[in-house]
């Protein structure tokens, strides 16, 4: 069985994170969806929250899994035998950070390679960050993020609001 790891952080999934992931499923057997609790990030929503955002977004793609994980990506797919790990590009800025990842984990373990995937060009303007910043400001998120999670970005800036927290 060929598996497959597309870590990320996913605060929150976004269209073109699901757009990878239904490309990249299609080359695996399995994809595990890797959840990293970073926690040199101050995510909105929690690893069990952005789990959950993922199995709504996922549940109609078949072989795709979500887990979560901390400590090295490479360690991870180790762990669940992953023989690739998926990446997405937006830009050349994003190429050069990710062939330094991409480098690093082949020589911690030549074993796993990684497969990066140009985001489709609809999707290019996208990340979690501008979606929740859109979303902050009360703005149409309906081309960010896919509609099964609209409710739970827009009930996490009310949440959010209330705290006075950004």
């Amino acid at each position: 069985m060929k598996i497959g790891l597309y870590p990320g952080t996913f605060d929150p999934v976004t269209l073109g994170h699901r757009d990878i992931i239904i490309r990249a499923s299609s080359l695996v057997d399995k994809l595990v969806i890797g959840v990293l609790n970073n926690s040199a990030k101050n995510p909105w929503f929690s690893v069990e929250e952005r789990m959950e955002l993922l199995r709504k977004v996922t549940k109609d793609i078949p072989g795709v899994v979500v887990d979560s994980f901390d400590g090295l990506t490479v360690d991870f797919g180790s762990k669940i035998g992953a023989s690739v790990i998926v990446r997405g590009l937006r830009a050349v800025t994003d190429f050069e950070y990710e062939l330094q990842i991409a480098q690093i984990n082949h020589k911690l373990n030549p074993n796993i390679d990684t497969v990066f995937f140009t985001t489709s060009v609809e999707y290019s303007y996208v990340s979690s960050s501008i979606a929740k910043e859109v979303a902050k400001y009360g703005g149409d998120i309906s081309g960010l993020v896919p509609a099964e999670i609209m409710d739970d970005l827009k009930e996490k800036c009310r949440q959010i609001a209330s705290k006075g927290n950004n």
